[in-house]
């Protein structure tokens, strides 16, 4: 079949069509604020990025963040965008202060873009500027001007105020989520020593940037010594190490936060072994050295090239145009401070040498039963079928980003439900992992036992996570069980595994809970599936009283049909999280604990929530 291709095949689109049509170019993944990485977050960062951009060069101390009914208002003390600009800034693409690198030398967004997109995906979007004691004021609606007024004077001090409610119709029943926010602005505070941050009547405050990040981090007796913290000229790190199990790291370039690491974390992890290797005068182990580890580090840079438009991996080889390269750059500093550090600080030095040593002989405790178990899972891989691999993989040197980070692997429970998942799964993103009966409770279990045990063996080999993330094969990892007592107490076996051995998969963001159906409500015309007894209220209101029901006990009792319209894209996942404020050890001790009557209470607690909130 022949198609003509002319002229009229030819389509322009304004800037706002554009960022609508395509708006995972600009904002990466849309969702309903479920995730820390939803849409609905970065439209605020994006507006947060350029008051902390004002902060940076010296103007405002204070930014004001309120969010009520789904509308932002932002507020900073900035400069103030000149009057003359106000409309062009919001609305036209290119149009900015930070392509000038002596206004904006080492800013976080260098593209022009942010606040357009936000504008583009509002169906309400405000800017004021207050400027030298007078005031502008334009308004948006997805994009289009709908007024604009003139200058006019003021009393307000200099600065921007943004508002905007981000357009349902792309990030469908969105809802923020304070803990998401919180961890957000917490970042912003210790990246930018004194700026005061308030949301919602709550002050975010860092005198001490990363030694403070570290120290919410962590439990202080969990510690094995205090935290080394170190300044220089655009480079600031801190590093300790705990009691548990991983690699913990937090990294940030010009105040963002690169959760997928980058150029500069690579240098830094580098650059601790090759220091600590000088200062020890012996030649450990990479893996020993980091083993436990607890770091941060924040860089600035000129100019600074990130993989994505949400600028979650830095790319950049050198620190400035024709600069030192990232490597050196970091390399030089850590090389010099730490050595330094160590040498005025004598006991922390000896419990850091301590630390290497205890993990350096518990990796060759088990060097032995690692091995046996490494040739056991490549010889179960070959025969077995429990891994149905997906085609594209996370940590793939090549590929598109927003590709890669669209893999997943489902950890499921007998052949029936992996059956069926695998019967309808994107085989290019989409993995599946099959369970055999209950995994081992690895509550107060050393590492060992994760290659005594076979099916654990087989899942980190899975994942590709023995050695740390780097490797890690799958953006999303997704517990999928049966919503029922043995699926539950599966999904808290799992969660415990993961929790205790590889703790760095949970905090960086990989976890996830799969949500299915627990009911469908149907009559001869429509099927509804439901996520809760709420829902399954509603739906049987809707089909006035007449309807079907069926409770779903086993994802095995889903068809593969079925199944495809949850597993694609209106997939329901919980994100599994660790507040700052809570301590892995504790929350593994209470709920795999000997704490028998404190869960049964807490039990009985959540379910008479969940009747309120049905009768209701």
């Amino acid at each position: 079949m022949m198609t003509n291709y002319t002229e009229a095949d030819i389509k322009s689109l304004d800037w706002k069509e554009h960022i609508r049509m395509r708006p995972g170019m600009y904002i990466g993944k849309l969702g309903n604020g479920n995730h820390s990485d939803d849409g609905i977050y970065v439209l605020l960062k994006e507006i947060i990025d350029n008051c902390i951009d004002e902060y940076v060069m010296g103007f405002g101390k204070a930014i004001e963040i309120q969010i009520q009914d789904g509308v932002v208002s932002v507020r900073d003390y900035g400069r103030g965008i000149p009057l003359g600009k106000v409309v062009d800034c919001v609305s036209k693409i290119n149009t900015g202060g930070k392509y000038d690198s002596r206004a904006f030398k080492k800013s976080v967004g260098l593209n022009g873009v942010g606040t357009k997109a936000v504008n583009a995906l509002s169906e309400y979007f405000e800017v004021q500027a207050f400027r030298e004691g007078k005031s502008k004021k334009a308004e948006f609606s997805l994009g289009d001007k709908t007024a604009e007024s003139k200058q006019v004077k003021t009393e307000q001090p200099n600065g921007t105020l943004i508002r905007f409610r981000p357009d349902e119709t792309i990030f469908r029943n969105f809802a923020f989520r304070d803990e998401f926010i919180e961890n957000q602005l917490w970042n912003y505070a210790y990246l930018n020593s004194g700026l005061r941050l308030k949301y919602n009547g709550k002050t975010f405050y860092s005198k001490n940037g990363l030694l403070d990040l570290l120290e919410r981090k962590t439990q202080t007796e969990q510690l094995r010594y205090p935290i080394i913290h170190l300044k220089g000229d655009d480079i600031e790190i801190a590093l300790t190490h705990g009691t548990h199990y991983g690699e913990q790291y937090y990294s940030f370039v010009n105040g963002q936060y690169t959760t997928q690491g980058g150029t500069h974390l690579a240098a830094y992890k580098e650059a601790i072994v090759k220091g600590i290797r000088s200062f020890y005068k012996k030649n450990y182990d990479p893996r020993d050295i980091r083993s436990s580890i607890i770091a941060a580090i924040s860089v600035r840079v000129e100019e600074p090239v990130f993989e994505s438009q949400t600028k979650t991996k830095l790319g950049s080889i050198h620190v400035a145009p024709n600069g030192a390269t990232m490597r050196s750059f970091v390399q030089d500093f850590v090389a010099v401070e730490l050595e330094n550090f160590l040498h005025r600080n004598s006991q922390i030095a000896e419990e850091l040498h301590k630390r290497i040593r205890q993990s350096e002989r518990e990796r060759k405790e088990i060097a032995g039963i690692k091995k046996l178990a490494n040739q056991r899972a490549k010889k179960a891989n070959i025969h077995n079928k429990k891994l149905r691999d997906c085609r594209i993989h996370y940590n793939d040197k090549r590929g598109k980003p927003e590709i890669k980070e669209a893999t997943m692997i489902f950890l499921t429970e007998g052949d029936s439900a992996s059956g069926s998942l695998t019967k309808v799964r994107d085989v290019q993103t989409q993995a599946v992992f099959s369970l055999r009966g209950k995994p081992l409770n690895c509550f107060g279990k050393t590492k060992k036992v994760v290659y005594q045990n076979e099916e654990l063996n087989l899942l980190q080999h899975a994942l590709n996570i023995e050695d740390g993330m780097e490797g890690l094969r799958y953006n999303k990892v997704i517990i999928a069980t049966d919503a029922d007592i043995d699926g539950m107490h599966i999904r808290l076996l799992l969660l415990t595994f993961f929790l205790r051995f590889f703790p760095d998969l949970v905090q960086q963001g990989h976890l996830y809970i799969l949500q299915t159906p627990l009911f469908r409500v149907r009559d001869k015309k429509e099927s509804i599936y439901c996520f809760s007894e709420t829902e399954k209220q509603d739906a049987i209101k809707k089909l006035r009283g007449t309807a079907e029901i069926t409770r779903f006990k086993g994802l095995g009792e889903i068809s593969p049909d079925e199944f495809d319209d949850f597993i694609g894209k209106d997939i329901r996942l919980d994100q599994v999280l660790i507040h700052e404020d809570s301590s892995i050890d504790d929350v593994l001790e209470y709920y795999m604990g000997k704490n028998t009557p404190e869960r049964q209470q807490f039990i009985i607690n959540n379910l008479q929530v969940e009747i309120d909130e049905v009768e209701a």
